[in-house]
């Protein structure tokens, strides 16, 4: 068999969906005829789809070294680049377009579209994909791309009519459903809202193809659905490796201390941060070596530099493949890995799938499954996993005793206070703010809201200001209730402790339904605001309620949007009850279970001693509740 033949073998080999293969085949050419571009790029590729990043980018390398002008090979490693967040990425996606010109289409200007987005560049991104859709204007991907890039620039509108584009143009590619109805929510756009949540969940009951799990915590659609979206988004995008599910077994350090390795994009000014700092510093260090995997930005804030100061080691992985960052975790000998992204805006979440530590467990970030065999554990609360909802979870459930959520006491407190025309707000009347994001307002709760103004003369609902089509829209909403535009106020983005001191001008917090707030509602909290939430039956729509039972405010709690409405209008009749609710939270503070840093992180440390143990014992995951103390 000649050379030439052999290589027609093996990319038959791998368009056949037999990249091992392949890859056999490209090396017995190479060991034959050293400078084989053809075979260089090939195995490149098929060292790719294997998880190889380190071979695949040594013989794209090689390939483009035979033989520079070979368009194909910056193509492909610029694909390679973006996979592995390197910085090569767009400079191979450039040189791969100048090789090509026009006569390639859409895909490269699209692809280095993508690349520029993802690189932080969003500014950049649009004049290639404008260039895309002008040589390709029925290509779905190029449509699909350039609505990243629209939502990202902060155009929900414009985004969610590219993803319609790209769903007409490719109906197989069902996750652009879910981009459009998440844009069309950013925008406050509910038109045909029913018909797209109807979309996604035939999509889910059908196993039609992929729903993002995201958005399925944001419509009413159940824990069983939810759970079905995130194992099929795990299997095909996520796709974990086959030994994936294997745990690695390796002894405790020397010092017989666990080292906790938390992995997270969010180590800088970021909810998350807000929450965690403290419990990083507040690990007890004689029994703990605890690390960051940081791969988000280092934006020089005060928050970064205090997360770098609170951990024992700060590794910044940014541009670290995932070998590189396999390779780091096991120098360390991580022993527990605590992931804090979930299936959120730059996860990594290829990183737990390659298994990188002896127990892996997803923490804080995401609330609901992850849907992968490689995830131990999640830890959760009798309210937001209650034992009935571990068949919806891959993960064995953990329930802290008090709450699953940490709090940082750091959290500002004492910023000035403004007035009330500085923020826009009339002098008189009640204030109702509803803080969290535009996205988890559903036309359903928007109704409820609106009833409760009605019912409540000369009140405000005070929104946060998340773009100008949102604001348009959701005043032409209330317009549509019968009531009057200006009775919404929105609240421009402060820094945070500005945004937390503009917390004591509102009489009540009304919190969004089904996905309610997190770190929203502790804010209010924080700064002695009563929440009225609802409870539903999934962890995003429980929260709300676990933290109110944590800071001592359980009568806040409704199971109903009937209850949340006569408990926001009776409430905003009974200024004496809102006057009581703030002394007891001020009061909590000090002294509720939610502010309790150093208790929580004593019980997190219990849990994660429970889960080394099983794991030290050879025994396999199993939910449990954590002793309190």
């Amino acid at each position: 068999m000649t050379p030439d033949e052999a290589l027609a073998l093996a990319l038959d080999r791998y368009q056949g969906g037999r990249p091992a293969d392949c890859r056999t085949l490209c090396q017995a050419i190479l060991r034959a005829v050293p400078d084989h571009a053809a075979a260089s790029l090939l195995l490149g590729v098929a060292a790719f789809a294997l998880g190889l990043a380190g071979e695949s980018r040594r013989h794209l390398a090689i390939a483009i070294a035979l033989k520079p002008d070979l368009a194909d090979a910056y193509a492909n490693l610029g694909v390679l680049e973006r996979a592995t967040r390197s910085a090569g990425a767009v400079a191979a996606g450039i040189r791969a377009i100048r090789l090509l010109a026009a006569a390639a289409g859409a895909a490269p200007f699209t692809q280095v579209g993508a690349m520029l987005r993802e690189a932080g560049r969003g500014g950049d991104a649009p004049a290639f994909h404008h260039r895309a859709l002008a040589l390709q204007p029925n290509c779905g991907e190029a449509w699909r791309e350039f609505g990243h890039a629209l939502r990202e620039g902060g155009a929900p509108a414009l985004a969610g009519r590219a993803y319609d584009r790209d769903c007409r143009l490719v109906p197989g590619r069902t996750e652009s459903a879910s981009d459009r109805l998440f844009a069309c929510l950013s925008a406050g756009d509910w038109s045909g809202y029913d018909g797209q949540c109807r979309r996604i969940a035939a999509i889910i009951d059908g196993d039609q193809g992929i729903a993002l799990p995201l958005l399925t915590l944001l419509i009413d659609i159940g824990p069983a659905r939810q759970d079905r979206s995130a194992r099929l988004f795990h299997h095909l995008v996520v796709k974990p490796r086959a030994d994936a599910g294997a745990p690695l077994r390796r002894p405790l350090a020397a010092d017989g201390r666990l080292r906790v390795g938390y992995l997270s994009a969010d180590f800088h000014e970021h909810a998350t941060a807000y929450l965690a700092a403290e419990l990083f510093e507040r690990h007890d260090r004689a029994r703990f070596r605890v690390l960051a995997y940081s791969y988000g930005a280092d934006d020089s804030s005060p928050m970064r530099r205090r997360l770098e100061a609170g951990f024992d080691a700060f590794r910044d992985i940014r541009g670290a493949d995932p070998e590189q960052v396999a390779a780091r975790i096991a120098a360390d000998g991580v022993d527990i890995l605590v992931d804090l992204k979930g299936y959120t805006r730059h996860a990594r979440l290829e990183l737990l799938a390659r298994r990188l530590a002896p127990v892996q467990v997803a923490y804080l970030g995401y609330p609901g499954t992850l849907g992968a065999d490689a995830v131990d554990y999640l830890i959760g609360d009798r309210f937001v996993t209650p034992p009935e909802h571990q068949p919806h979870y891959r993960e064995r459930l953990v329930r802290m005793p008090d709450c699953y959520q940490v709090n940082d006491r750091r959290r500002p407190l004492d910023a000035p206070v403004p007035d009330r025309a500085a923020c826009g707000l009339p002098p008189d009347g009640v204030v109702f703010c509803a803080f969290n994001a535009v996205f988890k307002i559903t036309p359903a709760l928007f109704a409820v809201w609106m009833r409760i103004l009605a019912r409540v003369p000369g009140s405000t609902l005070w929104l946060p200001a998340s773009n100008r089509e949102a604001v348009a829209n959701l005043r032409r909403e209330a317009a549509r209730h019968g009531i009057d535009p200006q009775r919404l106020v929105f609240a421009p983005h402060l820094p945070l402790a500005a945004h937390l001191a503009r917390y004591r001008l509102a009489d009540l917090a009304l919190d969004s339904f089904p996905y309610t707030g997190h770190t929203t509602t502790s804010d209010a909290l924080w700064m002695g605001v009563p929440v009225v939430t609802r409870m539903g039956d999934t962890f995003a729509a429980r929260v709300a309620a676990s933290l109110l039972n944590a800071a001592g405010l359980p009568e806040t709690v409704t199971t109903s949007f009937a209850g949340y409405e006569a408990l926001a209008v009776r409430l905003a009749e009974d200024p004496a009850t809102r006057a009581a609710w703030r002394d007891r939270l001020a009061a909590g503070r000090a002294t509720a279970p939610l502010f309790d840093t150093p208790r929580f992180t004593r019980h997190l440390e219990r849990a994660y001693r429970i889960m080394w143990d099983r794991h030290a014992a050879g025994l396999p995951p199993e939910p449990f509740t954590v002793p309190p103390l």
